[in-house]
């Protein structure tokens, strides 16, 4: 019985002094073996690797594509002396894994508190050097690639590969941001007054051509209603004169009938005449008679 119990203790020793050797190397990761905290071995294949037990130690490294955020928002002057806040960002990985843990460790962290200054103060020389038009439009891709420039001899030291360098965010700090925002708000205001004087100024332009092209209108018909009346008044005038002097008695006693019209235009209208004068004379019977029987 103690012989199996020496047995089954001994199988439990070997396997934990073999699980104590071995240990698995994931293809994201990078291991770096110690030895009496010394860096003996850094290995980068994935698979199963060996160790000596209670003299090495294991230690795994991310080997993937980092992301480092700008930790916070900075003002910094431009060319113009203008603010301007940039949120930025950096893709980097680990390059020479011995380099990376001599300055850093084992913790990314403490890289990135390094690094953040770095990536910052790249930035500040960059931007100072353009404009604020340049940063925001026309040399932005060109600032992103002279701060990955400057970042390369930095990476090195630190034993990692800076991939990319992008830029985010670029605004203007709170009271710059108001007073751009109301010097647009102004301009679009003079805009919107330049464009209303304009329509104003066509507006009276086509009211008086209107106006104008109204009286050249009416002046025309006029003329043309004057003529056309003159006209029928000379047709009118003819026929009347060929009528009357073929018939003088009838025209005398029309020219009578249109004063009587002319004359008792109203009711109310009084006249004081001697009903015997020539002005009655068609209302006479004998007048009347005279002028009709030369129609016969």
């Amino acid at each position: 019985m103690n012989r199996i119990a020496l047995l089954v203790g001994g199988v439990l020793v070997a396997l934990m002094v073999a699980a104590s050797t071995m240990f698995v190397v994931d293809q994201r990761k990078v291991a770096v073996v110690y030895m009496l905290g010394e860096i003996k071995e850094v290995i980068t294949e994935p698979g199963l690797k060996f160790k000596l037990p209670l003299f090495q130690n294991v230690v795994f490294l991310d080997r993937r594509i980092q992301t480092l955020d700008s930790p916070e928002s900075r003002p910094i002057f431009t060319a113009e002396k203008k603010s301007l806040i940039i949120d930025w960002l950096v893709k980097w990985r680990i390059r020479e894994p011995r380099q990376f843990i001599r300055n850093n460790g084992t913790d990314i962290r403490v890289l990135e508190n390094r690094l953040s200054p770095v990536v910052q103060a790249a930035f500040n020389e960059e931007v100072t050097k353009r404009t604020v038009g340049g940063v925001l439009a026309t040399e932005r891709e060109k600032v992103m690639n002279d701060v990955k420039k400057r970042l390369v001899d930095e990476a090195a030291s630190f034993g990692i590969e800076i991939l990319d360098v992008r830029i985010k965010r670029v605004d203007f700090v709170a009271n710059i941001t108001d007073s751009v925002y109301r010097r647009m708000e102004s301009e679009r205001k003079q805009v919107a007054n330049e464009l209303r004087s304009q329509g104003q100024a066509e507006g009276e332009k086509i009211r008086a051509d209107a106006d104008r092209q109204r009286e050249v209108i009416i002046a025309e018909a006029y003329r043309d209603a004057q003529k056309i009346k003159g006209e029928g008044d000379a047709q009118a005038s003819a026929l009347y004169g060929d009528a009357f002097g073929k018939d003088p008695q009838f025209a005398q006693f029309y020219r009578s009938l249109e004063a009587y019209r002319a004359t008792f235009h109203s009711k109310s209208d009084v006249m004081v005449v001697d009903p015997s004068s020539d002005f009655f004379k068609a209302m006479r019977g004998s007048g009347a008679a005279a002028g009709a029987a030369p129609r016969k």
